[in-house]
């Protein structure tokens, strides 16, 4: 049995995250999509069906009996267990909308299906990429019961202070935490393996810290807010997602937002999460080509994989920032930053596709991953394409 996980409904909602990952690779929560299913039907086996020039990188589906999976949602008990019991050719669907089908994926066709299941339980959907920090809160409190059942969490050290139940603190092996002070009144604290809380950090939950990821000195962390694995964050966030292997180490404020992989925010990178009228943010939409309404009085970045920003770089409420754009002119960028940019503003020229290249591999090589000819492709395909 495998898990596949499909694109074909969400994929282009959630650009610029999705232009160089499927739906199910996002984090949100402790987990991405994807692991959390993993844990959640005890599958290990996944596979996915996306765009073509991520389907090099993103392994295709054999041709066995599986579990086709819309994944950016978060089921109840109910639903779980619905899933679970699914048999060879029915499907559950939700609001008119495929969720879950078990089929045979070496003649793949939904025509296989021959008995759809209506869910009438209220499942939690992620739509956009404001969902992320949206229900960030939600997903923390999902996966820590995910993660933590039955196990018991490493000692905080005495050189911390505690407010809150120590239930809702929960700490992997290797961890180091001290001289901080720790919040769970407000939410749930989970501290990856191996993750570093330095001297004099502040963290309000809930909040995930996850592997080999730290709060550098003196950081001011409010929920909900994840950092993905092998991340640095200093300064001040607030209920802020950042998917893995990326930098904010530096003082500066980031509200509202989620961040891609291998990002780099200069020191005193700001980005204003609140208009100063509090009129409802907007937002591009990479679907509709135009500025659509979120429905949020608060957000801030939305930034694709690789980007940087320098040095005092003042991001506006409500921007988004494609693939590997380089932003390091004076003057607040434009609400749309495209791929590629060489300088952030508007008609700039693009940064040079080799330069791209080479910089992705060294930031890469830092944490000791490998740039692949994978990884080259699907950066190329963007550059052409978008």
């Amino acid at each position: 049995m495998q898990i596949v996980f499909s694109d074909a409904q969400f994929w282009e909602d959630f650009l610029p995250l999705t232009f160089t990952r499927p739906v199910a690779e996002m984090r949100c929560g402790i987990l991405t999509f994807s692991e959390r299913w993993q844990k959640l039907l005890e599958i290990n086996q996944v596979s996915f069906l996306t765009e073509d020039y991520l389907q090099e990188k993103y392994r295709k589906p054999e041709g066995i009996e599986s579990l086709f999976i819309v994944p950016n949602f978060l089921p109840d008990e109910s639903v779980l267990q619905q899933i679970k019991r699914l048999k060879l050719g029915e499907a559950l669907v939700y609001e008119n909308e495929l969720l879950v089908a078990r089929i045979n994926m070496k003649n793949f066709s939904l025509n296989q299906i021959e008995k759809m299941t209506d869910i009438h339980e209220d499942v939690l959907f992620f739509k956009q990429p404001t969902d992320l920090f949206s229900f960030n809160e939600k997903a923390i409190n999902f996966d820590f019961d995910l993660l933590t059942k039955g196990r018991t969490s490493a000692e905080l050290s005495n050189t911390n202070g505690l407010l809150g139940e120590a239930q809702d603190l929960f700490i992997e092996e290797g961890a180091s935490v001290e001289f901080s002070t720790l919040n769970t009144k407000t939410g749930k604290i989970y501290i990856g393996k191996n993750a570093e809380v330095m001297e004099g950090c502040n963290l309000r939950g809930p909040i995930a810290l996850c592997e080999e990821s730290k709060f550098n000195l003196g950081a001011k962390i409010y929920g909900a807010t994840t950092v993905g694995p092998h991340s640095k964050v200093g300064g001040e966030v607030n209920n802020i997602v950042i998917f893995g292997y990326t930098n904010k180490g530096h003082d500066g404020f980031v509200g509202n937002s989620v961040i891609g992989e291998w990002c780099n925010l200069g020191a005193d990178t700001n980005s204003s999460n609140l208009k100063n009228n509090y009129a409802e943010v907007k937002l591009w939409n990479y679907r509709t080509k135009r500025f659509a309404n979120t429905g949020l009085q608060f957000a801030g970045l939305i930034m694709g994989d690789h980007s940087k920003s320098a040095i005092n770089t003042q991001f506006n409420t409500g921007t988004v920032v494609g693939v590997a754009a380089n932003i390091f002119k004076s003057g607040f960028p434009p609400n749309l930053i495209e791929s590629f940019s060489w300088g952030g503003m508007k008609g700039d020229e693009k940064f040079k596709l080799e330069k791209a290249y080479e910089v992705a591999e060294l930031a890469m090589a830092r944490r000791k991953v490998t740039f692949t000819e994978e990884d080259k492709h699907i950066l190329k395909h963007i550059y052409t394409e978008y």
